[in-house]
């Protein structure tokens, strides 16, 4: 039987489907959070990175693990209410750098406080050695899949 005649796993079954269902088990308990500090998901992930580092807008796309576009409409909404800033470059005035404001700081701080338990129960839950682990081999996972693609 050649591979294209091979059957594929119920989508529950299959890799994508597993890495899903375990992404959505784990933001479950944290959306609430989320919620009631009036940011999506995807806000948060860029408030996160820049909590970490200003960034330009396409190394926060990637870092944050968004498409560009989307990072424009988030940015434009994070800028109106004043949760981050966007600046010159003084290297290169066309670039711009993104920064948190005391607001954004002050959200992600609040917010940090009520998400740090939820993590700390999932390690607590599955093994922080264990959750370590998946981490590191999901990271070695997607690393080999780029690595496989360059290639390709």
């Amino acid at each position: 039987m050649s591979t294209n005649d091979q059957k594929l796993p119920a989508y529950r079954h299959s890799l994508a489907g597993t890495l899903l269902a375990a992404r959505e088990a784990m933001m479950a308990p944290i959306r609430p959070y989320l919620r009631e500090a009036g940011v999506t998901e995807q806000q948060w992930r860029v408030l996160r990175v820049l909590d970490e580092s200003d960034s330009d807008p396409t190394a926060l796309a990637e870092a944050a693990l968004l498409f560009a576009p989307s990072v424009t409409r988030i940015l434009k909404d994070l800028v109106d209410r004043d949760l981050i800033v966007r600046r010159a470059d003084p290297q290169d005035g066309r670039r711009s750098i993104l920064s948190l404001t005391p607001a954004g700081r002050a959200l992600i701080r609040k917010t940090s406080r009520r998400t740090v338990h939820v993590l700390e129960s999932y390690a607590e839950h599955f093994g922080a050695e264990r959750l370590a682990k998946l981490q590191s081999e999901l990271l070695a996972f997607a690393r080999a899949i780029a690595a496989a693609h360059e290639t390709e």
